[in-house]
Parts: structure tokens; C-alpha cells; sequence
């Protein structure tokens, strides 16, 4: 599967930051992993650390697929609100969730700050605006129910946002705990440090064949080679719906551009990540070095020659609706793309086993938090390859 168009900006700025060799030999390991991308990288990074001799690879570059089309944007909220997912799955999961989501941030900084690793990762506030009038009672039924599970956030009426930002909404929601980060620069850190300790990385490796032995997989690549391991991982995002079919959510078309480096933008409070309530919902942050990037427009996806073709028409929408935010702000674009995501009836991710594929554990980080839920993914992983209970891991099985 096509999964961005053919310039995120990402990998355009970053090049190739790293050479890996493809596989070229049969081999065996602990673990394989299938895909490079930041899931990839998380997941092997810890099952490394642990001392678990682990493969990882890919078929394409390395962070070239769902990874050089994300915004990064860092935050605890998932897709789905608080209120809605407790009704979903439960008072004591949906706030775990979103407990998980917030510890995940910190943890992706520790990894930045301990592994070295220039990848641009600030920690941000987040704002969280209301669309309609309508929806100001539900903001607040939200803001009460983060308030009561320990989140540390402001609810903003109208005149409060009036007073601290250039525009107006009926609404907000202001929390000091979010981040941002350059998502291939992470990865490839990532991949590097794993290296440092013994981890192997293969780029332009396809898996054409996944064979469940009495002893664990067997994967045989498009070049003819096989890799026996005792388990494998599915870090392939999107990619694995050819495994699972329809069973793990439906496929959406997103759509980004960033800016050329300009001078800071008046009234953007500490630059804090902004996202809206509206759908198609909209999304803004910035870069270290002055850039702005602007997301949303999503719809169902289709294929991805229809996604691409959209990518001027939804280029221009982004940069109307960012005006209205933003009046006196000349954007200019550097760059537009479009990225190929997946979304869960309850927004959250599905990691673990499934059970036809009993030697495999899945990675599944679908909805905009991919990359906390990436993090979580990792040490739950990491946790049941090496035999340790992790209670949080019965919130994303399958099944559920």
C-alpha cells in the first residue's frame, strides 16, 4: 500500500540520516519485527534493551512510510473523548487511557534526552477548542472528568479565549501536559541506540510469507531469505488490515502542509498545539526552527491516487481555516502531503496477540495519538515476550 504521497516533509528535510543493509542471509532470532518505522523503533528499542536478540524489518526506507506523514503532535487525548470512551469501555480503562497517554510523553522526552537524540522534542501546551455553542455544556462535563482523574488543564469560556489568543470559540480546553517532535529523526535515533546494543536493522527487506511453526514464525523475504524466530512483531500500521482483514478499524486520508521558517506568530500562546472538536477536525503546531504545520481535512480513504488528487483542494481549505485562526499571518507553504491513517471504534490502539496468529503480537497504534500509543505498545510488548504481567494489556486486546 501507497500510505503518504511523494513528499512528507519529514523525509525530505532529514534525507537518509542512516544507511541499512537489506537481509541477505537466512537468520534466526528472538524476535522479528515488521516495519521500521517509530512503532517499529519503540517496540525493538525495548525488546533490545531487555537483552532479546531482535530483527527489524522493512521493505521500504526506513520512516518513510505512516511515519514521515505524521504531525507529531504529542498529547493524552485520544480520538475519542473522555466522556464518550467511558461510556465505551468503562470509567477505570478510558481513564487509564488517557493516564497511559500522558505518562507516554514524558517517557518519549526520557528516551530523547537519555538515548541523545536531536529529534526536536519540546514539551508543548495543548488547546483544545470548542466549534460550536452547542458543545460547551459537553466541555465542560470533559473538563470535570479529567479534573476529578488528576489532570491539571483550564477550561477557557469565550471571553477567555477571546482574551488570550486573535480569535474566538464558544470553548476550550487549555492543558499545560503536551509535546511535539520530529517523528523520523526519533526513528532512526531510535533504530541507532537499539544498534549500539545489539539490535539489527534490514531496510528493503519485504516479508512475502509469515509461516507459524510448533516453535515460533517463520518469514521468508521477497529476496528468497527466511528468518526463524520465536515470535514476531506486526509494526506495519496500517499495512497489517492484510493480515486482519476488517477486524482492527477503518482507513481515513489525512492531509498536512508546514510552512517556510517565518517570524513568531502574534497571539499563538506558547505556540501550544491547537486542535478543534470539528469533523473534518483541525490541527496546528509548530517546528523548532519557526515553521507552522496544519492538519485535518480527513476522509475515508479510498485509494490512494484519489487521496493524492485531493491534495491542492484540501491544501487550500487548511490555509482558509488557518486564517480564520490566524488573520494577520502570511502563510506560505513549503510543502504539502497527504498520509494514509487508521482509526478504532473506541480510539484506542490494539496491542497484543490475536488469536490466529498465536506467535505474533501486534503493534497496532491507530488514531492520532500513534506514537504514545506506540510507547505503550512497547513495553507491553516487551513485558509479555519476557513473561511479566502488565495489567494495562487487557485494555488493548483484541476482542474487547
Amino acid at each position: 500500500m501507497n500510505l503518504t504521497s511523494s513528499h512528507p516533509f519529514w523525509s525530505v528535510r532529514n534525507g537518509l540520516p542512516a544507511n541499512y543493509p537489506s537481509l541477505q542471509r537466512h537468520v534466526s532470532c528472538d524476535v522479528v519485527v515488521i516495519g521500521g518505522g517509530i512503532t517499529g523503533a519503540l517496540v525493538a528499542l525495548h525488546l533490545t534493551e531487555a537483552g532479546v536478540k531482535t530483527l527489524v524489518i522493512d521493505k521500504r526506507d526506513i520512516g518513510t512510510g505512516s511515519t514521515s506523514a505524521s504531525t507529531a503532535m504529542l498529547q493524552y487525548e485520544i480520538d475519542v473523548p473522555l466522556r464518550e470512551l467511558i461510556q465505551k469501555v468503562g470509567h477505570q480503562d478510558a481513564t487509564r487511557s488517557y493516564q497511559l497517554c500522558l505518562e507516554a510523553i514524558g517517557k518519549v522526552g526520557y528516551l530523547a534526552k537519555r538515548l541523545k537524540i536531536e529529534c526536536g522534542f519540546e514539551h508543548k501546551p495543548s488547546l483544545f477548542l470548542a466549534r460550536y455553542q452547542q458543545e460547551v455544556p459537553q466541555f465542560r462535563e470533559e473538563y470535570d472528568l479529567r479534573v476529578k482523574m488528576g489532570l491539571e488543564l483550564e477550561f477557557l469560556d469565550e471571553a477567555d479565549v477571546r482574551a488570550r489568543f486573535p480569535f474566538t470559540r464558544p470553548a476550550a480546553l487549555y492543558s499545560n501536559d503536551g509535546g511535539q517532535v520530529d517523528p523520523h529523526r526519533l526513528t532512526h535515533g531510535l533504530l541507532n541506540a537499539g544498534m549500539r546494543a545489539g539490535l539489527e536493522v534490514c531496510d528493503r527487506t519485504e516479508m512475502t510469507q509469515l509461516e507459524h511453526t510448533p516453535l515460533g514464525v517463520r518469514v521468508t523475504t521477497k529476496q528468497g531469505h527466511t528468518i526463524t524466530a520465536r515470535r514476531v512483531v506486526i509494526a506495519a500500521g496500517f499495512e497489517s488490515k492484510q493480515l486482519l482483514q476488517a477486524e482492527a478499524g477503518t482507513l481515513k486520508s489525512t492531509y498536512a502542509l508546514i510552512s517556510e521558517p517565518q517570524s513568531a506568530v502574534p497571539g499563538w500562546n506558547q505556540e501550544c498545539l491547537i486542535w478543534d472538536s470539528g469533523m473534518p477536525y483541525l490541527y496546528l503546531r509548530t517546528t523548532p526552527e519557526g515553521r507552522i504545520i496544519v492538519g485535518g481535512e480527513d476522509e475515508d480513504f479510498v485509494n490512494a491516487k484519489r487521496r493524492d488528487s485531493l491534495i491542492s483542494t484540501k491544501s487550500r481549505t487548511l490555509v482558509k481555516k488557518f486564517n480564520k485562526l490566524f488573520p494577520d499571518v502570511k502563510l506560505e507553504v513549503a510543502y504539502t502531503w497527504a498520509g494514509t491513517f487508521g482509526e478504532t471504534k473506541d480510539g484506542l490502539p490494539y496491542i497484543g496477540i490475536h488469536p490466529r496468529y498465536p506467535h505474533a503480537y501486534f503493534a497496532l497504534g491507530y488514531g492520532g495519538n500513534g506514537i504514545t500509543f506506540s510507547v505503550i505498545a512497547a513495553e507491553i510488548i516487551r513485558d509479555q515476550f519476557m513473561g511479566q504481567p502488565n495489567p494495562d494489556a487487557r485494555i488493548f486486546r483484541f476482542g474487547r
